[in-house]
């Protein structure tokens, strides 16, 4: 069962709005040539929390996150491991990919993506 209703930081909701309007060129890549026509709904800088992650399927409790180089400072891996940790505890699953992957791998990410929501929407046997 989706979970729609997941805590959010209203006040986040114009800086999401903005963000959707200013993806980076992955984020582009990704939502135009795979995520914009996937047949189960994903949303694109969703905030859950007071945090704003970059796709977002709802169906599948999966965050899809893509992560440019201040992702892998100190700070960065720390901020983005709480933020995935929290994130989990409502029991959605947290994807990473790198911009690099994106670029250079795009149809390893896209089919990783596939299997992922495939796996978690599958009916428990």
């Amino acid at each position: 069962m989706p979970v729609h209703n997941l805590p959010y930081d209203r006040r986040l909701n114009s800086r999401a709005r903005g963000l959707r309007h200013e993806m980076t060129p992955q984020e582009r890549k990704l939502w135009f040539g795979f995520l914009r026509n996937y047949p189960i709904k994903i949303y694109k800088q969703r905030v859950i929390e007071f945090f704003i992650v970059d796709f977002y399927c709802a169906e599948a409790k999966l965050v899809i996150e893509l992560d440019g180089s201040q992702h892998y400072t100190e700070q960065g891996v720390l901020y983005d491991h709480e933020r995935s940790c929290i994130i989990e505890q409502y029991g959605i699953e947290v994807l990473r990919f790198s911009n690099r992957e994106v670029n250079q791998q795009f149809e390893a990410v896209c089919g990783q993506i596939d299997c992922t929501i495939h796996r978690r929407i599958a009916p428990a046997e």
